[in-house]
């Protein structure tokens, strides 16, 4: 019989706005910071006066929100995609993994962004595209399954396709690809960089679309408490790695306790 964990927790997991089966917003606004409060709001009306907060993807960005909006409450965060920009200081001395972080910046500006400029720009006109084709919904979604996990060049390597075909229709049935784009729109116009001094984990994927160093995280994350370099897994760490991303998680925030 499998040994029980000897962390029991209550998991909260809220859906984005606008994503799936949540309600789409219908005012301007809803952007990282309006989530992050709004979540901060979600735990104190559960009943939770202090918590932990974890994410991944737009969820990194609304922890490390909440993280510096909720500083009273949220005791600790956990990153899997940690935002940060490369420290001009290091760049005389920068390691193989910097150098090769960098080579991953440059290939997503250059080739992989074409989306979230799409996105950020023009989520409406998108959303008739998508919403009107099944096909394209489907390419939109599994390209980026091939190109960011880590699947040795078939997506299906990383996760099922029966997973594949469940995430695009969590798309295509609710309509949500217009909704989940302006997400894109509402945060993308003056991305923060503020310093975040909350206690911090970061768990580094070697698929994921950029890995900062753990110096550049520092420069933003001043107390960043844990870092670990995975042999394994890409930007869908939840989905590719589960086991070994909860293992992170545990590792981590039972270190605080």
């Amino acid at each position: 019989m499998e040994e029980m964990p000897k962390m029991l927790s209550t998991v909260v997991v809220p859906s984005l706005p606008g994503y799936g089966f949540s309600g789409k917003p219908k005012i301007t606004g809803w952007g990282i910071e309006k989530i992050a409060d709004v979540w901060g709001v979600l735990m104190a009306r559960l009943g939770y006066d202090h918590y932990f907060a974890q994410g991944g993807d737009w969820g990194a960005m609304v922890t490390t929100h909440i993280g510096l909006q909720d500083k009273e409450h949220c005791d600790a965060i956990h990153l899997n995609m940690p935002v940060v920009t490369p420290d001009p200081k290091t760049m005389a001395e920068l390691t193989p993994s910097e150098q090769s972080s960098l080579m991953s910046m440059k290939f997503y500006q250059d080739w992989d962004s074409g989306y979230s400029k799409q996105q950020s720009t023009r989520p409406q006109t998108l959303g008739y595209g998508l919403v009107d084709s099944p096909c394209g919904q489907a390419a939109w979604i599994i390209e980026k399954f091939y190109q960011w996990t880590d699947c040795n060049g078939h997506p299906e390597n990383a996760i099922s396709r029966d997973e594949l075909l469940d995430n695009v229709m969590i798309y295509w049935l609710t309509g949500s690809a217009a909704s989940s784009a302006r997400l894109y729109w509402e945060s993308f116009k003056n991305p923060p960089q503020d310093e975040v001094v909350v206690p911090t984990g970061c768990s580094i994927f070697p698929k994921e679309i950029v890995r900062p160093s753990e110096r550049w995280i520092r420069k933003r994350f001043t107390n960043l408490c844990y870092y670990n370099e995975l042999d394994i897994g890409g930007h869908f760490a939840a989905f590719e790695q589960p086991e070994l991303y909860l293992q992170e998680i545990r590792t981590y925030f039972r270190s605080l306790r």
